[in-house]
């Protein structure tokens, strides 16, 4: 889509979220349009310059709006505008529509998936980079898409998206589209694993005839979807395996788990068609560090190996991990995600579970006589079991201590980083990483 006139130029815009996308938002537009703020917590905002802006929400019904910029994070089903943005369904936009408005003859390469999304945008940004390009990462991770400076018509974004940005977007359309994998998440937002699936392959959908859209060929869910519907753009179906000239190149471990074998493989299908070199890919790849908190070893001896997974919400994201390691400790818990289910293949190689927080119940149900499980009101008491247990153990094989949460972290934390900084002060205080 190419816009005749700028559809954001002397407009009356609501910014509804006042979190990295919206402010960065209010920054882009309030020189030649008419802002106004709103956020349902306006009372935290001590700025005095962004107060200016603010609007109460008695002003909000009496205003016609241009647009209503909202944030991905604001949930419209429950938010305290719920009303107001029912009403105004037509009017409502991203930040990414925004951009795509002012910046829609750039290259855009466009990957979302339940899992593997921030890996594989990093690493593929790292590699247009290594290959001179002007890559920038934004969206999810990153810089907000807004905040971007310098842009030329060569600069290539690689924006990591969710299903939230997605399901609000109007106009925002990339030239490369990638989903990794769809397996059930957000579904108290979303409503239905359909749902979620349909929101997921909107951004498939959105691509014209000289785009590409890059599937998962051994995911069912893709499979099944694509079979059933019709798309303007060329399918590029991925196959998760890599050759074997491929694995002879690879040797960095962490892209030999499953998990990161899939995206590793998105990430050759999408550099081929770019024509950049196997020589400089691996390179990159070979010298990759895992972002923190997904799947990441803060620790490795011949006796013990802590892997820091607060990243994982939700057991689909857990279960490739859990299913390729031997002799494992796993720490679970938070709060659980609707329609979320346990499929372990090996169940020999869990030795023992710590489920902790106030919805450890949810968890039990999943363990009851088959596995060997404790429970705990909180974190630091699993770390402190955890110290004892190492130590009572004869560690003629290695254990693998997991924290793989399994859940969201609002329960206890505002994210899954201040989880995964929490674990990491943990493992330190209680000196985990000195057991002999």
């Amino acid at each position: 889509m190419k816009f005749k006139e700028d559809p954001y130029f002397r407009k009356k815009i609501l910014i509804y979220g006042l979190g990295i996308s919206g402010l960065s938002s209010l920054n882009y537009l309030k020189k030649d349009n008419i802002i106004k703020c709103f956020d349902d917590n306006l009372k935290s905002f001590k700025n005095k310059n962004l107060k200016n802006f603010f609007i109460s929400k008695k002003e909000i019904n009496k205003t016609n709006f241009d647009h209503i910029i909202i944030s991905p994070g604001i949930n419209s089903l429950k938010c305290s505008l719920k009303t107001y943005i029912e009403k105004n369904k037509s009017k409502i936009c991203t930040d990414l529509d925004v951009f795509y408005s002012k910046h829609s003859n750039n290259f855009v390469i466009a990957i979302t998936g339940t899992n593997g999304k921030s890996t594989s945008a990093k690493l593929l940004c790292d590699i247009l980079k290594k290959n001179r390009m002007d890559a920038r990462l934004v969206g999810n991770i990153g810089n907000a898409i807004l905040s971007e400076k310098k842009i030329s018509n060569k600069t290539i974004f690689v924006v990591e998206i969710s299903s939230y940005q997605i399901s609000y977007s109007k106009a925002f359309k990339a030239n490369y589209g990638v989903i990794l994998n769809i397996t059930p998440d957000h579904l108290e937002r979303h409503k239905s694993f359909n749902n979620y699936i349909r929101t997921k392959f909107k951004l498939i959908f959105s691509l014209e005839k000289n785009d590409y859209g890059f599937l998962n060929k051994l995911d069912p869910v893709q499979k099944k979807f694509v079979k059933n519907n019709k798309f303007n753009c060329k399918i590029i179906n991925v196959d998760s395996k890599l050759s074997n000239r491929d694995n002879n190149l690879l040797k960095n471990n962490y892209f030999k788990s499953y998990n990161n074998q899939q995206n590793l493989s998105f990430i050759l299908k999408i550099c081929s068609k770019l024509r950049i070199k196997k020589s400089i890919i691996f390179k990159v790849v070979n010298s990759f560090e895992a972002l923190n908190f997904r799947q990441q070893v803060i620790y490795d001896s011949k006796r013990l190996r802590i892997i820091n997974d607060s990243k994982s919400t939700s057991f689909s994201s857990s279960i490739n991990l859990l299913n390729s390691i031997n002799r494992i400790f796993w720490i679970l818990g938070g709060l659980p995600k609707k329609g979320d289910k346990l499929k372990l293949k090996n169940k020999n190689n869990i030795s023992k579970i710590y489920i902790y927080g106030q919805n450890s119940s949810y968890f039990e149900k999943n363990f009851k006589n088959k596995f060997k499980y404790l429970k705990f009101s909180k974190l630091e008491e699993v770390i402190k079991q955890i110290s004892l247990d190492i130590k009572k153990e004869k560690i003629n094989k290695k254990i693998n201590l997991i924290f793989s949460p399994c859940a969201a972290s609002f329960d206890d934390f505002k994210n899954f980083e201040e989880r995964g900084k929490y674990f990491n002060s943990l493992i330190s205080r209680y000196k985990i990483k000195n057991v002999r």
